[in-house]
C-alpha cells in the first residue's frame, strides 16, 4: 500500500544542517514526481492572488489545476526559511508513494532553482480548525459525520504506526492538520515534522517540536518521542471534535480554559454528556458520545504506557471491542501542570495556550517550537 523499500535507504541518511545538504538530499530522491516551476505557474495563473487559499508560516498555499485537469494545492514555500527547506525534504521523505484513504496525496514537488514547492491533492472543505473548530463555515457537523472523521484519522494514524516501515510518527495531529474532502472525509496532513521510527527502536531522542495544546508531557519535558506521543494529540483532537470547541479558549470563565481539564472534571463528576458540542441539538446517542469521550481521556492518561495503540483505538471506535463499562481511566497527562513545576501556575497556563505561528517558546529548561498556522495546507 505504499513505497516502503526507499525508506530504509532514507533512514540511514544523517539529518541536513545546511541547505547544501538538504538540497542534496532533495536531489537524490527518485520516487516523487518532479514538476517544473513553469508547470505549476500556469496551473495557479502565475500564483495569482485570486487562487490563494492558506498562509502557512513557510509560505503560501494555491489552488491550481494541472493539464490532465487535476485540481490541486500547491504550497510554496519561503526561499528565505531554512527550516521550511527542511521540512519540505522531511514531507516528500516521509510521505512519497504512501497512500491511504485517510492521508493526504502528494503528488510531487518542484525543487527548481530557489523554488520549493510541494503539489498536494486539493480538498475543497479545508480543515478541521477551519470549519468544526472555528465555526462559520455553514457546514453541519451532525453526530454521524463527526463519528466518522474520529475512526477515519484513527486508521489513519494506526496506518502510519503500524502498516508503514519504518513506522512513521506524525508529531503534529491537531485541526489544523486534518483535512476534510467533499464527503467529510478526513486526511491527515503536513508531515514536515515527521519522524521515522525503525522497528528496532521504541523511541527517538529529538528537539521538541509541534503545537501548544496537543503536546505529550513526556514528549515536552524530555524530548523522548514515542507513537504514544501521537495517540495523546489524537486525544485532544477527539475530545475538541465531540465537543466542538478548541483545547484553550481564554474567552469561557477561567475553570473552562483548558479542555482536557474541564473534561477530567466532568469525567470525575460523571458528567461528561455536559460537554457534547450543543450545536447538535441533542440529536445523538448518548452512550455513544460518552464513550467516544472516554477514548479520548483513554489516550491522554498521564503514563504512555497506559494510553492505546492506534489499532486498539480503531476496534474501540468501530465497537469491534467493546469499552469496559467499568474501566477506570487514569488521570489525563496535564502540561500545565508540569511546566508549572518548574515556576508557577501563571506563567505555564501563558504558554500552554500560546498559538504565535512559527515561534519558539522558552520555559525554564524547556523550548519549545509553536507550529500553528490556520491555513488549510499548512
Amino acid at each position: 500500500m505504499g513505497c516502503f523499500t526507499a525508506f530504509r535507504r532514507r533512514i540511514a541518511s544523517p539529518q541536513p544542517t545546511s541547505r547544501s545538504e538538504i538540497d542534496e538530499q532533495i536531489s537524490e530522491i527518485r520516487d516523487s514526481k518532479v514538476f517544473s516551476y513553469r508547470e505549476l505557474k500556469v496551473a495557479t495563473d502565475d500564483f495569482s492572488p485570486a487562487n490563494k487559499i492558506g498562509q502557512g508560516g513557510f509560505g503560501s498555499v494555491f489552488k491550481g489545476k494541472l493539464r490532465d485537469g487535476t485540481l490541486v494545492a500547491i504550497k510554496v514555500l519561503s526561499v528565505d526559511s531554512s527550516q521550511g527547506a527542511r521540512e519540505f525534504l522531511t514531507e516528500i521523505m516521509v510521505i512519497s508513494g504512501v497512500e491511504h484513504e485517510n492521508l493526504v496525496k502528494l503528488y510531487g514537488y518542484c525543487a527548481e532553482g530557489d523554488h520549493r514547492i510541494l503539489v498536494y491533492g486539493y480538498l475543497e472543505n479545508h480543515s478541521l480548525a477551519q470549519t468544526l473548530i472555528g465555526g462559520g463555515s455553514g457546514i453541519q457537523f451532525n453526530w454521524k459525520t463527526r463519528t466518522k472523521i474520529c475512526t477515519g484519522i484513527a486508521r489513519g494514524l494506526a496506518f502510519l504506526h503500524e502498516e508503514v516501515r519504518p513506522h512513521i510518527v506524525h508529531r503534529d495531529i491537531k485541526a489544523s492538520n486534518i483535512l476534510l474532502d467533499h464527503d467529510l472525509n478526513p486526511k491527515i496532513s503536513d508531515f514536515g515534522l515527521a519522524k521515522l521510527l525503525p522497528p528496532s527502536m521504541t523511541h527517538v531522542s529529538t528537539r521538541v517540536a509541534g503545537t501548544m495544546g496537543y503536546l505529550a508531557p513526556e514528549y515536552a519535558v524530555r524530548g523522548r518521542l514515542t507513537r504514544k506521543a501521537d495517540i495523546y494529540s489524537f486525544g485532544i483532537l477527539m475530545l475538541e471534535i465531540i465537543s466542538g470547541r478548541s483545547n484553550t479558549n481564554k474567552q469561557l470563565p477561567y475553570e473552562e480554559h483548558y479542555l482536557l481539564e474541564r473534561m477530567w472534571k466532568c469525567y470525575e463528576q460523571e458528567d461528561l454528556i455536559q460537554l457534547v458540542d450543543m450545536s447538535m441539538g441533542g440529536e445523538f446517542d448518548v452512550s455513544e458520545a460518552c464513550k467516544f469521550l472516554k477514548i479520548g481521556l483513554l489516550c491522554t492518561q498521564e503514563m504512555p504506557k497506559d494510553r492505546p495503540s492506534m489499532t486498539e483505538v480503531v476496534k474501540m471506535l468501530t465497537g469491534e471491542t467493546d469499552l469496559d463499562e467499568d474501566l477506570k481511566i487514569s488521570r489525563p497527562g496535564l502540561i500545565s501542570e508540569l511546566m508549572s513545576l518548574r515556576g508557577g501556575r501563571r506563567n505555564a497556563s501563558s504558554a500552554v495556550s500560546s498559538s504565535t505561528p512559527n515561534t519558539t517558546i522558552t520555559y525554564a529548561t524547556m523550548t519549545f517550537t509553536s507550529i500553528d498556522d490556520r491555513s488549510a495546507y499548512r
